[in-house]
């Protein structure tokens, strides 16, 4: 389940592989739930950011509203420009929803004045989390695919490129290192590492993040196409009503036209799939020189099945490159089965993936010594990395993660 990004596409396989998953009636509706979210972004925010706003605004005393409606207040002008900022960011849910459907033969979806809408059975079927799904992963074009996201990328993904040549320097003879990346998000690691001359295979289980990858990798016309305004959904800590509304072009470069310009570089597929599930078989056995993990490893709830899974997939000598902090996505929503002792319900040739019951949290220290226990030995370790994360960096509140970076090899024998 792949598609080729360093090829330009065809009409026929924008994203070739995802409707191999067609077939099962939970993946569908769980493709089409995407989908529909990006169909219902703009309406869901304009309902959020200035509908409920405009209600509350005139509940106030008349007096104090018709205070606020005059500069340099303007609040109802704010409003205004919060709906048109809505709608630039609606246009790239759009073509994201246009490719997407694209993908699964739904063209009729997309009339000839450029409009698109889902099909009607599968209209409305979105819930809160999918909507909340599409809102961040517009935002996050910010971190993957703009000009000002690129400290965020430096952070995070210099250390991989980093451990990746030095890896590569120690084994010289190798005709072309294949890198795997689970967690690929939008798919920029993935492109990079690509561009850098490597063979980078991408796992993404959200199809929120394949389809904008998807779009972005393959579909896009031109550098600078989108305008984004990916802090106009809260308004809280701005120190200025401007800043609310700071725009940025995406994506920053054309990848195809990069890639054809650029020279000795790699390949690049990405694939839809529980990570879990696709690079536990045989047919991944000692199949990677390496596997970068950035901002992932913390999305397990069960971290022993992930380091068992990349110990597999790895060649004897292969290295995992983590960077990231330790944000447990299951903490305090624990998948799988509740009430059930799991001991000796793990089935390797059926297994259930990030599904399984199961779940706990360790600290930084006991996530190294685990990785020692699965039998890694950790070569480089660094800690206090500063890590924003599509971070305002003029908001009067900073989130930015203090990560960690290690390299740890799978012994050769």
């Amino acid at each position: 389940m792949a598609e080729q990004a360093n090829v330009p596409p065809t009409e026929e396989a924008q994203w070739s592989g995802v409707e191999d998953t067609i077939e099962d009636p939970e993946e569908v509706k769980v493709i089409f739930s995407a989908l529909d979210s990006f169909a219902q972004y703009g309406k869901t925010a304009h309902l959020n950011c200035t509908h409920l706003r405009r209600q509350a605004f005139y509940a106030l005393p008349q007096a104090h509203w018709k205070m606020l409606a005059e500069p340099p207040f303007s609040y109802l002008e704010t409003l205004d420009r919060i709906d048109a900022a809505i709608e630039s960011n609606a246009e790239l849910a759009r073509v994201i929803l246009r490719c997407g459907l694209h993908s699964f033969g739904m063209s009729e979806g997309a009339s000839e004045e450029g409009h698109v809408a889902m099909p009607e059975e599968w209209a409305g079927i979105a819930k809160y989390s999918d909507n909340d799904k599409a809102r961040s992963t517009i935002r996050q074009f910010y971190r993957d695919w703009s000009v000002e996201g690129t400290a965020e990328r430096e952070s995070c993904y210099g250390p991989v490129f980093r451990a990746l040549d030095e890896h590569r320097a120690r084994y010289p003879d190798t005709s072309q290192m294949r890198v795997l990346v689970p967690g690929a998000g939008l798919g920029r690691l993935v492109f990079d590492l690509c561009q850098r001359g490597y063979f980078s295979e991408g796992n993404e289980i959200s199809y929120h993040q394949l389809l904008a990858s998807s779009y972005i990798l393959n579909n896009v016309k031109e550098a600078g196409q989108h305008t984004i305004y990916p802090w106009i959904h809260s308004f809280s800590n701005h120190m200025s009503r401007e800043n609310q509304f700071k725009s940025y072009k995406v994506p920053d470069i054309h990848p195809q036209r990069t890639l054809e310009a650029t020279a000795g570089i790699g390949a690049m597929q990405m694939c839809a799939a529980d990570f879990l599930c696709l690079y536990g078989d045989d047919s991944h056995k000692e199949s990677y020189d390496a596997v970068a993990s950035c901002f992932f490893l913390d999305t397990a709830p069960n971290l022993i099945r992930y380091l068992e899974v990349i110990k597999h997939c790895l060649k004897p000598g292969g290295i995992l490159i983590n960077v990231g902090p330790l944000l447990w996505h299951w903490e305090n929503h624990v998948p799988g089965h509740h009430g059930y002792d799991g001991d000796g319900d793990h089935d390797e040739n059926n297994a259930m993936g990030i599904a399984e019951p199961g779940n706990f949290e360790l600290t930084h220290d006991e996530v190294v010594a685990l990785v020692e226990k699965i039998g890694f030995v950790i070569e480089k370790h660094e800690t206090g990395i500063r890590a924003p994360y599509i971070q305002d960096p003029q908001s009067m509140l900073q989130t930015v993660y203090s990560a960690t970076h290690w390299v740890a090899r799978k012994p050769e024998a």
